[in-house]
């Protein structure tokens, strides 16, 4: 009878402690997902995948993340840069109900309709590097100065070049914002009397897309003999026209500049491709422009003109009449320093 008082008593003891065990386990889970709730869910949308420029960026939104204590990143885009792609992509994150989508646009009109969308859902939409227009976002983080960076490129091939010559662009997309930009400024630059004996021959387009960057390089190379200096304004492209230039046996007739990251093209500044080249950094940009749209989702920031938004580490930024704010000056890059920053991004 003792004994089986005995075992009915360590079966209820069993039965009790799975039930609490399993009460605890629920309760876990319940905070689990109370926590990740709360967390700020922010979306970077780049041009495409597979882009170091990018993936350096999204290095610094995590960076912002961390910091922050409370923010999730989720990091995507199209395999190819199309507008189309990105299009897609925010259809889903607005499906998602992330709280904030920071975009790099692969064309500034096409994207309006759907980050208007998102922002009527209450998604807090911030372009960076590449705008959106206006009336799709919030506000626009440019990377640097327009006018800084046309002029910075066409001195770095001036300087290449010895002032005097025939030079192309090998550009992105022919949509792409801040890329047509640049082009602009690069050609007011060419209306000073320090650059007036370099002549712009032609504009070419590699989509941002390695294998068509390097054979419109390569076009450009073969059809035009007197030329001196291929200006690429994007990190894909100036790293395809470094590799046609030493495919082609021009180096030291033909020199590369533009925009790149430095564990890209510390091979070319060696082999001679390239004397020198200029780009922000994209860890900080990918930072700033987190950190930014966190204080848009916490309410901290409107996007009103004259306003100025804490970006943590890199101090704040103001807006101006169109929400558009400038991160720092491009720098440049050479055989004096390339292989520390290489290390680097």
């Amino acid at each position: 009878m003792n004994s089986r008082k005995s075992a009915a008593n360590g079966l209820r003891n069993s039965v009790a402690a799975m039930a609490l065990a399993a009460f605890g386990m629920t309760m876990m889970a319940t905070s689990s997902t109370a926590s990740a709730a709360d967390k700020v869910r922010i979306a970077m949308v780049v041009k495409s995948l597979g882009n170091g420029f990018f993936d350096a960026a999204h290095e610094g939104a995590r960076e912002a993340a961390k910091q922050l204590g409370d923010v999730d990143i989720i990091y995507t885009g199209p395999t190819t840069p199309t507008a189309e792609g990105q299009i897609e992509i925010v259809n889903s994150l607005i499906s998602q109900k992330v709280d904030a989508i920071v975009i790099s646009a692969n064309d500034a009109s096409a994207l309006v309709p759907i980050t208007k969308k998102a922002m009527q859902r209450g998604i807090k939409v911030l372009s960076f590097d590449s705008g959106i227009a206006r009336a799709g976002r919030l506000m626009q983080l440019n990377p640097s100065n327009a006018e800084l960076i046309g002029v910075k490129q066409i001195q770095m091939a001036s300087d290449a070049i010895g002032g005097a010559g025939e030079i192309a662009i090998l550009s992105a997309t022919a949509q792409a914002t801040n890329q047509n930009i640049w082009i602009g400024e690069m050609k007011k630059a060419l209306t000073r009397p320090e650059f007036s004996k370099i002549r712009l021959i032609a504009t070419v387009y590699g989509d941002d897309q390695s294998d068509k960057s390097y054979r419109e390089a390569i076009g450009l190379l073969r059809s035009n003999p007197n030329l001196k200096a291929i200006i690429a304004p994007t990190t894909v492209g100036i790293n395809a026209a470094g590799k046609a230039v030493v495919d082609e046996k021009l180096v030291g007739k033909v020199y590369v500049t533009g925009l790149g990251l430095p564990s890209e093209m510390a091979g070319h500044v060696k082999s001679g491709a390239v004397k020198s080249f200029a780009i922000w950094n994209p860890i900080d940009l990918g930072y700033a422009v987190t950190y930014a749209a966190y204080q848009f989702v916490k309410g901290k920031a409107q996007g009103k003109d004259g306003e100025s938004i804490s970006v943590g580490r890199m101090g704040s930024i103001k807006l101006d009449a169109e929400g558009e704010a400038a991160l720092a000056p491009p720098f440049t890059y050479d055989a004096g320093n390339v292989d520390k920053f290489a290390r680097i991004f």
